[in-house]
């Protein structure tokens, strides 16, 4: 399964944010403004977290929550 509009589609969202939005996979932290960095992590299927901090971090989690479900990726949204 190709995740391309996914990525897209995320990253340009995350991008619209001044927060930092970070995806953790496992054990591994992606930084959702890097198409690249999805490419290489973002696999349907998987149940990921999503952190979220900075200035606009309640806007951002709310569109991050929106797009990922949109692409029917499960994502749990952790702001501390």
């Amino acid at each position: 399964m190709s995740n391309n509009a996914a990525i897209v589609d995320i990253s340009q969202t995350a991008n619209k944010f001044r927060s930092s939005i970070v995806l953790q996979a496992e054990n591994k932290y992606i930084d959702v403004k890097s198409i690249l960095g999805l490419f290489t992590t973002l696999v349907g299927g998987h149940s990921y977290e999503l952190h979220v901090h900075g200035p606009d971090a309640t806007e951002a989690a709310t569109a991050m929550a929106e797009v990922f479900s949109k692409h029917n990726l499960d994502i749990k949204i952790v702001s501390e």
